[in-house]
């Protein structure tokens, strides 16, 4: 039996689960909407809520705590400067997880999860930004 065992173990050592759900978190603040598995996606969403949560704070322990969770330092700056602002006034509930059919390859169970109220604009604007950059440089 498995009584008091919290944790979806999802096939992976627990330093591979904490740097996979690092780096989701870091992607899902970067673009506010990822497609991942179900569970995984369910696993996720505390984590994230506790982040925004963070956020919300906006004090130097909290962005420390986010620092020492995430791996990437934009990724902490967008999460205090935009997305505390945003959820201030939000009691939680910041991150939707929708349904999104099975993998063609494995029959997983995929999902989409997203911040709620989220810029649509966010969502692939990094990797916009690269490549424009990309093209200025091989103009020059």
């Amino acid at each position: 039996m498995r009584h008091a065992r919290g944790y979806r173990r999802l096939n992976r050592t627990h330093e591979h689960r904490k740097a996979l759900f690092a780096n989701m978190a870091g992607s899902l603040i970067e673009h506010e909407q990822i497609k991942t598995t179900l569970p995984k996606a369910k696993e996720l969403r505390p984590i994230i809520e506790k982040l925004v949560t963070l956020g919300k704070r906006g004090d130097l322990h909290a962005r420390r705590q986010a620092a020492a969770q995430l791996k990437e330092d934009k990724d902490v700056a967008k999460l205090f400067e935009v997305l505390g602002p945003r959820y201030a006034e939000r009691q939680g509930g910041y991150v939707r997880i929708l349904k999104a059919g099975f993998r063609y390859g494995d029959m997983a169970p995929m999902a989409i999860i997203e911040l709620v109220d989220r810029d649509l604009d966010a969502k692939g604007a990094a990797d916009k930004a690269r490549v424009a950059a990309e093209e200025a440089a091989d103009e020059e």
